[in-house]
């Protein structure tokens, strides 16, 4: 393995779920790719996936609640990485209850805060050929 595949499985990122409402729909997700981005203002940034119910919920939310799961809660990151939205009730199925403007908590997080939604913007960049390891 070289190159972006290398660095990459050399990364520990942590495990979150990010929920969102609005109006009667609610939504979450496992999100692999969050983190810290200012100190001042504390801002976080939280890369949602287009394809994942929670980014159709998500673009008219006024905020997102970010939770950090516990290492030994799988079944969580199971049930909010591996089942969709369009198809599952995933809030009938584990212990919540209505934080920030009604947005989904999920009451067994290990830690978690609502953010109010600064900016939307559509990011990302694709592995070039040059790498060094």
């Amino acid at each position: 393995m070289t190159g972006f595949d290398a660095f990459v499985s050399l990364l520990d990122y942590p495990v979150y779920v990010v929920t969102a409402t609005t109006g009667e729909e609610r939504a979450g997700c496992l999100v692999g790719f969050a983190n810290q981005c200012s100190l001042e203002p504390p801002r976080f940034t939280v890369w949602l996936s287009k394809a994942n119910h929670t980014y159709r919920i998500a673009r008219s939310a006024e905020l997102l609640v970010v939770h950090l799961l516990p290492s030994h809660r799988h079944d969580l990151a199971e049930l909010f990485g591996g089942e969709t939205g369009d198809e599952t009730d995933k809030f009938g199925r584990g212990p919540w209850s209505p934080g920030p403007n009604g947005t989904p908590v999920l009451t067994e997080a290990l830690a978690w805060f609502a953010g109010r939604i600064e900016h939307r913007a559509d990011w990302g960049i694709t592995s070039g050929s040059r790498s060094r390891r």
